[in-house]
């Protein structure tokens, strides 16, 4: 909104949005994010032709299918290939090859990435393998990404990039795995998409990471950072529940398991900091 303008919520207003997106996402919107929130609000009233606050606010307790696009449109998507690679330098150098010794060559081993965004950590990890780990043929690797936004699901399946997306990948790597198309996108090759899977999951949501299954490694990075304690600590329980026992988590760089949960260890590997599951 503009400086001239009234504030479209009111403090009334702006809370009780606040509260139902910290109920449905974990992450909060407050005071301090007003015209953050407004523009996208507006957005969505805009596009839902409600004309007022209150009633668009009712409209989000019973119509699932706008409480999606809102909470689409307060999502974060910002990523790339290879990002933080060191942590993919641990996966292929340590961590994989600890959870090979426990299981037979055949045998499933599952990785799952989240927040997936559109796609960009899921198949990086699959190319990293691919191109990093020895034994990559050895195992029945399955990689799974989810996100809560279903249109970063949609775009990750589709597996269409730009140049900036793309502008860390080693030109070796863009050139074996992508397809090239019009004005310098590029598109995963078929092979590669088919072997990643993608879900809408929200890690607050018990039901929705209990249908993932369980994993050996899971990459859940830079997302706690916007959660409040107690979305961190629902949160860190559905992490430990998703993990087999002996499985490892990778946070982001700036994240601790520390201060959250006990039931982690952390492990200092030569290429990262990581947290098992004891």
């Amino acid at each position: 909104m503009s400086d001239d303008q009234p504030p479209l919520l009111t403090g009334d207003q702006l809370a009780r949005l606040g509260d139902l997106l910290h109920r449905w996402t974990g992450m909060i919107f407050g005071e301090k994010k007003r015209y953050y929130v407004e523009r996208r609000v507006a957005e969505r009233m805009r596009r839902t032709a409600s004309p007022e606050v209150d009633e668009y606010l009712t409209t989000l307790l019973h119509d699932t299918a706008e409480r999606r696009s809102l909470i689409n449109a307060f999502t974060v998507n910002e990523t790339y290939f290879y990002r933080e690679t060191y942590q993919f330098a641990a996966l292929s150098n340590a961590i994989l090859p600890a959870i090979a010794r426990t299981k037979r060559p055949g045998d499933l081993l599952r990785i799952w990435s989240m927040p997936c965004s559109t796609g960009e950590e899921p198949y990086s990890i699959a190319i990293w393998l691919l191109e990093h780990w020895p034994l990559v043929d050895a195992y029945h690797v399955e990689i799974v990404g989810s996100d809560i936004d279903s249109d970063a699901i949609a775009a990750a399946r589709a597996g269409r990039y730009g140049a900036r997306s793309l502008a860390r990948l080693p030109y070796a790597a863009r050139q074996a795995y992508f397809e090239p198309e019009q004005q310098d996108h590029y598109r995963i090759i078929e092979d590669l998409r088919e072997s990643v899977i993608f879900r809408e999951a929200n890690l607050i949501d018990t039901a929705s990471v209990e249908a993932l299954g369980r994993f050996d490694v899971i990459l859940c990075r830079n997302l706690l950072i916007y959660f409040d304690e107690s979305a961190r600590q629902r949160a860190s329980a559905n992490l430990h529940s998703a993990l087999h026992p002996g499985g490892y988590l990778c946070l982001g760089h700036s994240e601790s398991m520390a201060r959250i949960d006990d039931r982690f260890t952390m492990v200092r590997l030569d290429d990262a900091i990581v947290y098992r599951r004891d």
